[in-house]
């Protein structure tokens, strides 16, 4: 017989739970965004009423999760977030989170997919996915590669500071591979500033003669790229056109392997 209690919470107990977790896990993104914020920002941001932001705040601080700005009446992430964070190190890896993504973007294009990232005065792949129609394609995994002549390479000197752009272009120098590559750092700039406007970078030709590729930046958790994600193929294939049909798509794909990094779009 029942006595008038329930077993279980009710559907609005439980409604209101995951309502309160969204809530509380929103707080925590906007403070990882903004650095910092008052009660009446986190309020605003995730539309709720003053009192019910400062309930979330203060139950996130007595867990650690976030602190108070000494003077500042704002609150900001606090050490308890690390606490939680180095229970994951082995998964913020980047061959271990970009593998599904590459085989997902090989299998999509039907064409060569490459990770990379800077080692010395290269860029260097670390992972390699093959399409249905790259079944023949070269491996490319643990070749050093230029810079300057590479998607992937421009991608990552795009990102790079002007002063270890310049370190790094002096240690590399601008070799000719083929009657496409660029040999000036004038004409390089240029395009590494239309890398940057672009979010993607693309070489015709410019390695190796009947070659084309297109290449997006990845990004850690702090927001700094820290790898190349890049699709190459035959130029009959992966021409203008293609690449301008692809891009959005690889960009996406890119986003997938930042946030499995870590890093908050």
């Amino acid at each position: 017989m029942s006595n008038g209690e329930q077993d279980g919470p009710t559907t609005a107990d439980s409604s209101g739970g995951v309502q309160s977790v969204d809530r509380a896990v929103s707080v925590l993104e906007i403070l990882a965004r903004r650095g910092s914020a008052g009660v009446s920002e986190v309020a605003a941001d995730i539309g709720v009423h003053k009192s019910t932001a400062f309930r979330l705040l203060n139950a996130l601080e007595d867990r650690g999760l976030v602190e108070q700005v000494t003077g500042r009446g704002k609150y900001q992430l606090g050490f308890g977030i690390l606490r939680l964070a180095s229970a994951i190190p082995g998964r913020l890896d980047l061959v271990r989170q970009g593998r599904p993504v590459l085989d997902e973007l090989a299998s999509a294009f039907g064409e060569t997919v490459n990770l990379a990232v800077i080692r010395s005065h290269y860029a260097v792949n670390l992972d390699q996915a093959r399409g249905p129609a790259a079944v023949a394609a070269q491996n490319w995994t643990g070749q050093l590669t230029p810079l300057h002549a590479t998607s992937s390479g421009k991608v990552l000197l795009a990102h790079q500071s002007p002063a270890a752009r310049k370190e790094l272009l002096d240690a590399a120098g601008l070799a000719k591979f083929t009657a496409h590559t660029v040999t000036t750092r004038k004409a390089l700039d240029s395009q590494l500033e239309q890398v940057l406007s672009d979010g993607y970078a693309t070489t015709f030709e410019e390695y190796e003669d009947g070659l084309s590729a297109v290449a997006a930046p990845v990004r850690d958790h702090t927001g700094e790229v820290v790898a190349a994600v890049s699709v190459s193929g035959p130029v009959y294939r992966l021409d203008r056109k293609r690449i301008t049909e692809l891009v959005e798509d690889l960009k996406a794909g890119v986003n997938r392997i930042s946030d499995r990094m870590g890093h908050l779009s």
